[in-house]
């Protein structure tokens, strides 16, 4: 027993760490067994029989797909650890061809203690009841048939160290692409008008400068305005915005700032909102580009305007 004892101690100190895993125990004890009782073993390395057995299963499944594991492991860094098993999974597809499920990914990224990130709340803009409400049009229906039939737009707040930046988008429901935004330190209407400006360059630039839009938002003074209201109309945009209070009726948005933050903000301390500013600016190109959805076909944003504009062509 002493020599067991021995052994198993020289082989926790060489796996160069202060303590180890109960999956490095399990993996040293199967390494022993041949030559020492399971049961001293099991004692000697602080784990329950079930524990053990529940590792080596694990060990096992992920030595199987070795191979798997480092693609995976590979896509998962290379995003930053930002994709979910679902995005993984169409990666691998997608960039190496290979025929994988989710199910095996799902389970190949718990056992490799592979996570994603969760996301939080934002900035409200409701200033009372200023200015004009405008109809519900989008009534929820977030589905397009095409670029820059409907859009949404929304302000979120961010805070490094007691001062504020503020973040203005217009998102297109067609493809969730960021088609304009604006960074301010704080949520004014020259923001406001600099991003509509950004959105209606590029779509006269598309030539969709005559479709009808349907621009959607909360009841945020800056969209009550009616010089807003004017400058949307005389730009052929319908105006509609959400019920007082009820986030869910602009969800899309929502959920953008929520990814945005989970994928970004939260990950590090910021320093100074230049910092951050610029590293909004690279994330926003990122989630354009190269950032896969799984409700896009496993393709981003501007790869799915793109694959509809050459089919319709």
């Amino acid at each position: 027993m002493f020599t067991c004892r021995n052994c198993l101690s020289k082989k926790v100190r060489s796996l160069g760490s202060k303590q180890a895993s109960q999956k490095e125990k399990a993996v040293i004890v199967t390494e022993l067994r041949r030559d020492h009782n399971l049961k001293h073993l099991l004692h000697l390395a602080g784990l329950a029989r079930s524990c053990y057995y529940y590792h080596i299963k694990s060990v096992s499944f992920l030595d199987k797909h070795v191979n798997l594991v480092k693609h995976v492991v590979d896509i998962y860094n290379k995003h930053k650890g930002l994709y979910g098993y679902r995005r993984i999974t169409l990666a691998l597809r997608k960039e190496l061809g290979i025929p994988v499920n989710f199910k095996t990914i799902a389970k190949i990224m718990k056992k490799s203690n592979l996570k994603s990130i969760i996301r939080v709340k934002k900035y409200r803009s409701f200033r009372g009841d200023v200015g004009k409400e405008a109809e519900n049009i989008l009534q929820r229906n977030f589905k397009a048939t095409e670029p820059h039939q409907k859009w949404a737009t929304d302000v979120t707040e961010f805070n490094v160290k007691g001062n504020k930046l503020y973040l203005s988008p217009i998102i297109d429901l067609f493809n969730g692409e960021i088609i304009s935004y604006n960074l301010s330190t704080s949520p004014n209407y020259k923001q406001t008008i600099d991003m509509l400006d950004k959105a209606f360059k590029k779509r006269k630039k598309e030539n969709r400068a005559h479709i009808h839009t349907i621009l959607h938002s909360d009841q945020g003074w800056q969209y009550r305005l009616q010089k807003y209201q004017h400058k949307l109309k005389a730009n052929n945009i319908i105006q509609s915005m959400s019920r007082k209070g009820n986030c869910l009726d602009n969800a899309i948005i929502e959920n953008f700032f929520g990814v945005l933050k989970s994928e970004l903000f939260y990950l590090k301390k910021y320093t100074s909102i230049v910092e951050l500013s610029k590293e909004i600016k690279d994330y926003i190109k990122y989630y354009n580009n190269d950032r896969i959805r799984i409700n896009l076909n496993g393709m981003s944003p501007i790869e799915y305007r793109a694959h509809y504009i050459k089919n319709i062509a």
